[in-house]
């Protein structure tokens, strides 16, 4: 599980027209994953408009993407005004988080939620940062959040799942995991995760089998 944050496309033009062309140009390129080609496009989107915010966080999830979080929370914070404002705090976050500061992503996630508590990529991201500091009892919390609103969500099977297995409920684990390859078949985690709880289910059911038919020999020789 890893942290996102992707950039929403703008309709309206912009007053320079090269800022747009190359706006438009490094949205292709970002959409086809070729990082370094999109942000060379919104940085000259940017030179001909350094005021337009929605570059920012455009050259900002590129650079996240380029594992450079220090340099894209600089354009996060330059575009916190306006209507752009949670968006700027959420692609904060995510650099807070990509740089390990996690207290104070988690800080800003909550802020987030606080103003819509039905968030999906902000769930998402919480299930991750929880994930990795292995808090699993707040990875549940949120992922049970985000299940509710979104039943085939992704992050929500995995927290879900890593949750189940931490605290043994080796059922649970078996029955998120299922959903998950069923999903995504190509998921070598939830493979993992499906044969270690399916081994733990099997091996309580004989158990219990064992325990009842040791107990119904007992019972027939008295």
């Amino acid at each position: 599980m890893e942290a996102t944050f992707a950039p929403r496309t703008i309709e309206v033009p912009m007053s320079e027209p090269e800022a747009y062309t190359q706006y438009w140009l490094g949205i292709r390129h970002y959409r086809s994953h070729r990082w370094d080609e999109a942000s060379e496009a919104f940085q000259r989107a940017l030179e001909a408009d350094p005021h337009r915010g929605e570059i920012r966080l455009a050259l900002g999830a590129c650079l996240l993407h380029l594992d450079r979080p220090e340099e894209a929370m600089a354009h996060f914070d330059r575009a916190t005004v306006g209507a752009l404002g949670e968006r700027a705090l959420f692609g904060r976050a995510v650099a807070l988080q990509r740089m390990g500061r996690v207290r104070e992503a988690e800080g800003a996630y909550v802020r987030l939620l606080a103003s819509d508590p039905r968030n999906k990529e902000t769930l998402s991201n919480l299930i991750a940062l929880y994930a990795a500091a292995h808090d699993f009892e707040n990875v549940r919390r949120y992922a049970l959040q985000l299940i509710e609103i979104a039943p085939e969500s992704m992050a929500a099977l995995q927290g879900l799942a890593a949750a189940a297995l931490e605290s043994r409920d080796y059922e649970s684990a078996f029955r998120y995991s299922s959903r998950i390859v069923e999903r995504s078949p190509e998921c070598v985690e939830a493979w993992h995760n499906l044969r270690l709880a399916s081994g733990h289910v099997e091996t309580t059911l004989r158990m219990a089998a064992a325990a009842s038919k040791s107990t119904s020999q007992s019972t027939g020789r008295k």
